[in-house]
């Protein structure tokens, strides 16, 4: 074989890695299902606990809150016991606390088992991608991360579906047991295909670095979610501020700590921060979109509820089928190629926005597959790319910025989207939304210069 070939070819991966992304991915499929599968079952749960409609509200968002909490301490957990042993006792807490949660007889006991599965599923997603990240070499990352994503954007795609299906056939509970056999068949093959993972017994406890983040990420979240639901008012930008002031007193108190949190130097790496700047861009795309088109076409449209989210399941579709394609076209080419490839298929599918109410339903329900595929393209390269560019031990900080990069900008996208919402008079009347369109356009065009600095890095090895 010749050396051109060799240098091209794609490393194979071997079955053992390939059951770890199995594993892996089954449990945070599992995590993501959880995210949105209670939702459809809200009414059934009030009527049986005896609750408000407003309290049972809290069986959803405790867990998503309880999820951003505990997000910020997988860089120090992975570091002191290994992402491997780590994601172990994470998958063991989520699976007991889905028993406790499918036990409940009580809307407070529901409540607070769901903050326990919360918790426990904010350390199991990212300790698995980290697991994978160090188990496999640059160029197969790839395509596992591809399987992973696969994984972890169709859960909530799928989940109203499951819930709806589960409720025909069983009761609410039930929900929650689904969790279980997927649990326990984790942990029987985790010991023989889960790497346990590099340790580090010098990494101490920032316990200042903790509380501002399990303050600060939560905050802006749920002032973010507060202001896509209602509007801006006094509770969702006080919770907005709160958390940005909290978010930048952990990135002082970082350079103070002999032994923070997590390691904020990696964004010395020019590699990381680019990468973690495409995902933060990418996160604020798909969120702002996912928050400005129903406001569209429950407002100005005739469209009803549900044909709305088909719309939505169709952009989710495409990135579910655009994953694994980009995963080995990573692998094959690299991630910079691929990740301008996603920016560019951004570009171009926001453009038709801008002319929204003279275009079909065929034209509208194909421009949003693409873009599901463009969002694909642009974000899992540049996670891989990360994962790629950091030392084995930095595996866990790595995973945890990335995570907590694209929650935060999700939240950037609805904020910038909402005050431009706010700020055009009679905008939800009118069929003029090329204004807040045109912010989706800036967000898409500011991912150009990330993506470009990752295009201009050398190829890795194929070893």
């Amino acid at each position: 074989m010749s050396t051109m070939t060799q240098s091209t070819e794609i490393p194979s991966i071997p079955g053992k890695i390939w059951l770890c992304g199995a594993i892996t991915g089954a449990t945070a499929l599992m995590a993501m299902l959880d995210s949105t599968l209670a939702n459809l079952a809200l009414e059934s749960i009030r009527v049986d606990l005896g609750a408000d409609l407003s309290a049972v509200q809290w069986v959803v968002s405790a867990y998503l809150v309880a999820m951003a909490v505990s997000l910020p301490a997988v860089g120090w957990l992975g570091a002191r016991f290994g992402c491997g042993q780590l994601w172990i006792g994470s998958t063991v807490a989520f699976t007991v606390a889905s028993c406790l949660c499918a036990a409940s007889q009580t809307l407070s006991m529901l409540i607070a088992t769901r903050v326990l599965q919360g918790l426990a599923a904010g350390l199991m997603v990212p300790a698995g991608q980290a697991v994978l990240a160090s188990a496999t070499g640059p160029r197969q990352l790839g395509r596992l991360m591809g399987v992973l994503g696969l994984a972890v954007s169709l859960g909530p795609a799928i989940g109203p579906a499951i819930g709806g299906f589960l409720l025909e056939i069983a009761t609410w509970p039930w929900l929650f047991l689904i969790n279980v056999p997927i649990g326990i068949v984790a942990l029987v093959l985790a010991p023989t295909f889960v790497p346990r993972g590099v340790t580090s017994d010098k990494r101490r406890i920032d316990f200042l670095g903790l509380i501002l983040l399990g303050i600060g990420i939560p905050s802006l979240l749920l002032g973010t979610a507060r202001l896509a639901e209602g509007g801006a008012n006094y509770t969702s930008v006080f919770a907005i501020v709160a958390g940005g002031f909290a978010i930048l007193g952990y990135a002082f108190n970082s350079r103070l700590a002999k032994t923070p949190l997590l390691e904020l130097s990696l964004f010395r790496n020019g590699t990381f921060a680019s990468a973690t700047s495409l995902v933060v861009l990418t996160g604020a795309n798909m969120y702002g979109l996912l928050l400005l088109l129903p406001m569209y076409f429950l407002n100005v449209t005739d469209l009803r509820t549900l044909e709305v989210g088909w719309m939505l399941f169709v952009l989710g579709l495409g990135s579910s089928v655009a994953l694994p394609v980009a995963g080995w076209a990573t692998d094959r080419f690299g991630a910079g190629p691929v990740s301008a490839s996603g920016v560019a298929l951004l570009i171009a599918t926001t453009l038709p926005f801008f002319w929204l109410p003279w275009i079909s339903k065929t034209t509208l329900l194909t421009c949003l597959f693409l873009r599901g595929t463009g969002l694909a393209w642009t974000q899992m390269p540049a996670m891989t790319a990360a994962y790629g560019s950091v030392e084995k031990v930095q595996m866990g900080d790595a995973s945890a910025l990335l995570n907590i990069a694209q929650r935060i900008g999700g939240a950037m996208g609805a904020i910038l989207l909402g005050i431009g919402i706010d700020n055009g008079e009679d905008l939800l009347v009118s069929e003029d939304f090329s204004m807040v369109f045109a912010g989706i356009m800036g967000i898409s065009v500011a991912a150009v210069a990330p993506a470009f600095w990752l295009v201009m890095q050398p190829s890795r090895p194929s070893t």
